[in-house]
């Protein structure tokens, strides 16, 4: 309750002409004393000239409209309050806080002066004494045993205000003190404030007390009443019950709340299924009979805000240009030529027929190829929002399907998850690494995708956690795999292979110097800071070719961003400015030793070894057969963690040249008193398939008759008993890696041709390829010096054509198995 001080004989006399100060939502009465802000200009003026020229009195007045910002004589009410400054306090440049003292109540006559600030012509409001003196007793009393009861229903109110009540006696006085500290409207304020007869204020002033108490008993009332419904267990429940109870006491009870009015109306504006509007109104009707503090809620809540957030009928435009989606690929992928030619393919038809059900696209290759980033482009071309799934690692079929609602925590599966990200119903979802899913007793992922990638029956995809049908038939999945040995063959019959090799020397050049060169100077900042860098052309080959040895490019980047690091450095210690150009002795001294040295000539010196070459999932990589004699009995001993198939092709080739020795030229005591042991280097590395048998019969063949392997040659082929060389898989990957190895001649099978065509024209062009048909050609196309293997031909020749084998399990396939392990 704000302090009242009473009339007395010493007030300051009123002047005729006064400032006027307007407030907005306040109403000052005579005895009072409150505090205020002054900001409005006016208003800051009136303050500081009432400080300046010492004026004893100014008028305080109530404006009728608390938004006008510069009120009129219109806008103020007639009757106000002659007030005393106190004190004045500065808060900031124009604002101030000043304490108020009414001192009595006044008429605006007439408004004199409108600037800098109002001056009227006031008069004063004497109180008028109506009535019994008895009525007017019995008024205050009444007046003064309801606040009391009032102030002991407050406890924001303090005891002593009971008494500075009693201390009163002057019955205007007990009216206006009343009323000032009443938490009531303004406009009700100012009627009292109005009122000059003072019985009529007290019979105002009571009935606006005793509706205060009344309003002070029905809260108690309600706060009893939920006290005792309310247990241990709904505590938190304390709010909600509480307006619940006053829209009970106040006659407005609505059964929906603001959840059900919201989730109302977004199903409205979903646009769902029939089906899944059913279910969502459903259990909307559930939500409304069940309590918020309830778990059941919770649950019901959550899944209808994943019923209405999915877009189901929402999706974006498809802008299908076929010169923009060329330049866009061209723009963030070097090369790729036969897999960008496949996208346009698929982009024209999607753009003549859009209803058609295309093919789930797979691109295939080994790390840093741009997989992952095609798929971007796609997107970015066509204007379709991206959403990248890694499924790497995934062995939960629910990871797919969602988990079912009666489980704690239970959500939908990855798909529909990416959907709601995605924000529209056409989006194009990347499904990551679909060759490193994993499969245990919770059920097989691969197995729920066909599902989610079957064009005839993506359209009703079935959640678990949904539980009505989504359709998928508007997204553009494409998936990307590693190598496809892993895929299962239901899964792979639904997926258009794409693949992406790997880059030759020259195509890495022009990536780096398009894409990762500018890229990593613009991550470090350097262009910010002045510095022009340029890469040489032999500096990039150096990276290439003595620190990066990989199909893609992601290497290549790393070793690109410690060189611009250690530019970073010196350009941050002043060492560097201006232009800086990058030499191939700059990538030396920043990286250090190279990692990959030429070694062909050096391995390949001695007879016995020779170069094969291997396929992994990473790409093709050569590797090295070596064989050396010791005194025995014959036997044959292999080591280099080899698999059964190359452990067989091993036996294999020693057969041919036991039965073969005269015809090789060779001694057979030399192979009858000696072991042979073949070796293949890297030997924590598991190795296994059948195309090293060339590279096998030629090492064995080089140690027993001391002639060289010739070291700028490589060699693949599966080897037959007879001596036939049989066709292998993974050609390109590995005329790839002998080039970077700097292979010049290569051995392959005759039946391999075919697979050359994809090979790019530089490579082809730079290295000499021999087809073979037999061992004896392979042998003379790859030793340095002939050998009596040309006898081993001609009786060959002599015999009848073998059969054709039936069947080529391993021509064109992948030859790894499981695991990173490289294949011969």
């Amino acid at each position: 309750m704000s302090q009242q001080t009473p009339e007395n004989d010493d007030r300051p006399e009123l002047p005729e002409l006064v400032s006027v100060l307007p407030l907005r939502n306040s109403v000052l009465f005579p005895g009072s004393i409150i505090p205020i802000d002054v900001g409005r200009p006016k208003s800051v003026k009136l303050i500081e000239e009432a400080i300046r020229e010492e004026r004893p009195i100014i008028g305080i007045v109530t404006q009728k409209d608390a938004r006008i910002e510069e009120p009129s004589e219109d806008d103020l009410h007639t009757v106000g309050c002659a007030a005393r400054i106190l004190k004045v306090i500065k808060l900031a440049k124009d604002n101030y806080s000043v304490i108020l003292q009414g001192v009595m109540r006044i008429r605006i006559e007439e408004i004199t002066a409108d600037e800098p600030f109002i001056m009227a012509r006031v008069s004063e409001i004497s109180d008028v004494v109506a009535g019994s003196e008895l009525e007017a007793e019995a008024l205050v009393a009444n007046i003064k045993e309801t606040a009391k009861k009032l102030i002991s229903l407050v406890p924001e109110l303090p005891r002593e205000a009971a008494t500075l009540l009693d201390s009163v006696t002057d019955a205007g006085q007990v009216a206006d003190l009343v009323v000032s500290n009443l938490d009531i409207e303004p406009a009700e304020k100012q009627d009292v404030l109005e009122s000059a007869e003072v019985p009529d204020r007290l019979r105002k002033v009571l009935t606006l007390l005793t509706r205060q108490l009344e309003i002070l008993k029905v809260r108690e009332r309600i706060n009893s009443q939920v006290q005792e419904e309310m247990g241990h267990s709904q505590r938190e429940y304390v709010l909600r019950q509480q307006l619940k109870a006053i829209k009970g006491e106040l006659g407005e009870i609505d059964d929906e709340s603001g959840d059900v009015e919201e989730f109302q109306k977004k199903i409205n504006e979903a646009k769902m299924p029939a089906e899944a509007e059913k279910v969502a109104l459903k259990q909307l009707d559930r939500l409304k009979q069940m309590q918020p503090s309830s778990a059941e809620y919770t649950v019901t809540r959550t899944y209808l805000e994943w019923l209405v957030e999915l877009p189901w009928s929402i999706s974006t435009e498809d802008q299908i240009d076929i010169k923009t989606v060329r330049e866009v690929l061209d723009e963030d992928h070097y090369d790729l030529e036969k897999v960008k030619k496949r996208i346009l393919e698929y982009m024209a038809v999607l753009k003549l027929n859009a209803s058609k059900k295309g093919p789930i696209l797979c691109l295939l290759g080994p790390p840093g190829v741009g997989k992952t980033s095609l798929g971007k482009s796609i997107a970015r071309a066509i204007g379709r929002k991206f959403v990248r799934i890694s499924l790497g690692g995934v062995r939960d079929e629910a990871e797919i399907r969602g988990h079912r609602r009666t489980y704690v925590g239970s959500l939908p599966g990855r798909i529909i998850q990416g959907m709601k990200k995605a924000g529209t119903n056409n989006p194009v979802i990347m499904l990551d690494e679909i060759d490193k899913l994993g499969h245990d007793f919770r059920g097989d992922p691969a197995s729920a995708l066909l599902e989610v990638l079957d064009p005839e029956q993506n359209n009703s995809f079935s959640d678990h956690y949904l539980e009505v049908s989504f359709d998928l038939s508007r997204v553009m999945f494409i998936a990307t795999a590693n190598y496809m040995d892993p895929i299962p063959p239901a899964l792979k019959d639904r997926l258009e292979i794409l693949e992406l090799p790997g880059y030759t020397r020259q195509e890495k050049l022009a990536i780096a110097r398009r894409f990762l060169i500018p890229k990593q100077i613009g991550e470090h900042g350097l262009a910010e800071a002045g510095v022009e860098l340029r890469f040489t052309e032999s500096a990039v080959f150096e990276l290439i070719d003595s620190y990066t040895r990989e199909a893609g490019v992601r290497n290549l980047e790393r070793e690109v961003s410690a060189v611009i690091r250690g530019v970073a450095v010196k350009v941050v210690e002043g060492e560097l400015q201006g232009e800086v150009e990058i030499t191939e002795h700059a990538i030396r001294e920043s990286l250090g030793p190279q990692k990959y040295m030429p070694e062909m000539s050096e391995r390949t010196s001695e007879p016995g070894v020779a170069t094969g070459l291997a396929w992994t999932p990473v790409g093709g990589e050569i590797m090295f057969v070596e064989c050396s004699r010791m005194p025995g009995k014959g036997g044959l001993m292999l080591t280099g963690q080899l698999g059964d198939v190359m452990k067989e092709s091993a036996q294999a080739a020693l057969s041919y040249v036991k039965s073969h020795l005269v015809e090789l030229g060779l001694d057979p005591e030399v192979v009858k008193d000696h072991d042979l042991h073949v070796h293949v280097p890297a030997g924590a590395i598991p190795k296994d398939g059948p195309s090293a048998g060339v590279a096998m019969i030629a090492a064995l063949s080089s140690l027993l008759a001391q002639r060289c392997v010739r070291s700028d040659v490589a060699m693949t082929g599966e080897i037959t008993l007879r001596g036939l060389v049989l066709p292998v898989g993974g050609i390109k990957e590995k005329m790839l890696a002998a080039h970077r190895a700097g292979i010049k001649r290569i051995v392959l099978p005759e039946r391999n041709e075919k697979d050359v065509v994809d090979v790019p024209e530089e490579i082809r062009q730079e290295m000499d390829i021999v087809y073979v048909k037999t061992v004896s050609d392979a042998l003379a196309a790859v030793l340095e010096e002939e050998t009596a293997a040309e006898s081993a031909d001609a009786d060959l020749g002599s015999r009848a054509d073998p059969p054709k084998p039936q069947t080529e399990p391993h021509a064109g396939g992948v030859e790894a198995e499981a695991g990173a392990a490289p294949s011969s």
